[in-house]
Order: structure tokens, then C-alpha cells, then sequence
């Protein structure tokens, strides 16, 4: 007998895949989580019914969103992950000789210990003394430390439960003051084809909030529609002005110089987002 899992990324659409082994499910304070084995992209992680990540396309988000605010900035040293319980944005920001410290809070610490557990390819940077995870309520965390980060990631859920005040324009505001004069910070934006009116509002609201905004895109098989978007607001560098040719090799599958620069090129549709 064969068993699949679908997710329903909209009321007409969803993904399938045929799944080999259910490795734990359980229902945390926050969400339903479950961590199975899928035939096509491996061990994959979904939390509410909804895939967060997979062994087989994850690089693409972590490397998106942690190298591109990066590498605009001139000289990173202090980054916070907000969300990210798998650790993989962790895993990409530490792989910058610049950074000293990388704090990862989560607000639903079995996240973590299950991803320790079952995604140790993901979640492996955690344990590097470099590395800070803080079992906590983000929107407070980034609220209670002012000045201190050069660049902040949202790597969040979708704007459901737990994750909605991750998409408000107070919790943008707080991030502007959590950054230093010279910060940089990025969101998960959902997607250009399924999600335009909030994009459209996140990109509005950062844009009221920091002086430079930018959206920007990447291929993610897993997700709703397969096409992705980083929504990044900046006190000081634009990433499009980025010196591509400065940027070094490093061990990624996704990302590189010429990726950095493509990645503001958007179709029109989703330029019209933006406008």
C-alpha cells in the first residue's frame, strides 16, 4: 500500500509526496509537528501541515536568506535568526568568517530538539560555540535589545498562529531599532504567485520603515508555487549596488556572485507587487 502526504498550499492547489517512513509526530505548545521521509525529497519537516523544510531543496531558502543580506553588508559580525528552529539559517550564517556570534530564537524549543535529532544535516551548526539558541518569544526577544545586531533574518512560519506578529509593521519597527546604524534585515515573503496582497502590505510597511527596500526571489520546489520571495529592508546598502565581484566562493549549492545580482531581477508581475 502506498501512503502520501498532501498539503493543501491553497483551496485549489497542493503538493503530494509519496512517503517511506513517519519518523514522530506530536503536538507541541504551539503546533502539530510532524517529521516524515518522503521518496523524492527526502526527511522533511511540517509543522501545522504545512512543509517547512526538506533534506533535498532546504539549501536554497537558508543560503537565500542568510548570504544575500550578508554579503550587501559591508562587514557583518552580529546576526539573529528569528524563527529558524532547524537551524539551517545558522548553519549558512557561520560559514562568514566575519560573524562572532549568531543567535537563533525559536519560540517552540521541540522544533529545535527534533531537528537535532532528525535533520542533523540542517541543524548541525548549533552546537558551534559561535552559535546562541534562545527558547523565546521573538517579537519580545528583538523588543529587549536595542543597537545590538548587524543583520536580522525572519525565517518564519507562514502568518498563521504564532508567526502572525512576525508580519507587522510594530515588529519591523522593532527590528529598526534592534539593528545598528548600518543594519540589514530580511523576511520570508511568502509567494509572488499565491500571496500578492501580502507582499504587497510587508513591502509597504518596510519600505515606511527603512529607507532602502528591496524584493527579491528564488526557485524553492516545496513551496507554495515553487517560486519565492525575501522581502529586505536596509538603514544603509542596497543590495543592488552590491559589488558582486567581491563576493568569495563558498560552499553553497544556490547561491553565488551572479545569483546575488539575479535575484532583484523580477518578472514584471511581481515588480507590479512592488511598485
Amino acid at each position: 500500500m502506498e501512503l502520501w502526504y498532501t498539503e493543501f498550499q491553497t483551496k485549489g492547489v497542493g503538493i503530494t509526496c509519496k512517503t517511506k517512513k513517519t519518523y514522530h509526530t506530536e503536538k507541541t505548545q504551539f503546533q502539530e509537528m510532524a517529521l516524515i521521509e518522503t521518496e523524492q525529497f527526502g526527511r522533511m519537516l511540517v509543522l501545522d501541515g504545512t512543509v517547512q523544510t526538506t533534506i533535498e531543496d532546504e539549501f536554497v531558502y537558508h543560503e537565500m536568506i542568510t548570504h544575500v543580506p550578508l554579503f550587501t553588508h559591508n562587514n557583518p559580525k552580529k546576526a539573529l535568526v528569528v524563527g529558524g528552529g532547524d537551524g539551517g539559517a545558522i548553519r549558512e550564517i557561520l560559514k562568514h568568517p566575519s560573524i562572532e556570534k549568531a543567535v537563533l530564537c525559536e519560540i517552540d524549543g521541540r522544533v529545535v530538539e527534533l531537528c537535532r535529532e532528525y535533520l542533523p544535516e540542517i541543524s548541525c551548526a548549533l552546537s558551534d560555540s559561535r552559535a546562541d539558541v534562545q527558547i523565546a518569544d521573538g517579537i519580545k526577544y528583538v523588543q529587549e535589545h536595542k543597537n545590538e545586531f548587524d543583520v536580522i533574518m525572519v525565517d518564519s512560519t507562514d502568518p498563521v498562529g504564532p508567526a502572525v506578529g512576525l508580519f507587522a509593521v510594530d515588529f519591523y519597527r522593532a527590528i529598526y531599532e534592534s539593528l545598528k546604524e548600518d543594519g540589514i534585515f530580511v523576511a520570508q515573503t511568502e509567494s509572488p504567485f499565491f500571496h500578492k496582497e501580502l507582499i504587497k502590505g510587508v513591502y509597504r510597511d518596510v519600505k515606511s520603515v527603512f529607507p532602502i527596500a528591496r524584493l527579491y526571489t528564488c526557485a524553492i520546489p516545496t513551496y507554495p508555487s515553487g517560486y519565492w520571495s525575501f522581502t529586505m529592508g536596509s538603514k544603509k546598502y542596497d543590495p543592488i549596488e552590491t559589488d558582486t565581484s567581491k563576493i568569495p566562493e563558498l560552499d553553497t549549492k544556490y547561491y553565488c556572485a551572479d545569483v546575488h545580482k539575479a535575484a532583484f531581477a523580477l518578472p514584471r508581475f511581481a515588480a507590479e507587487l512592488v511598485k
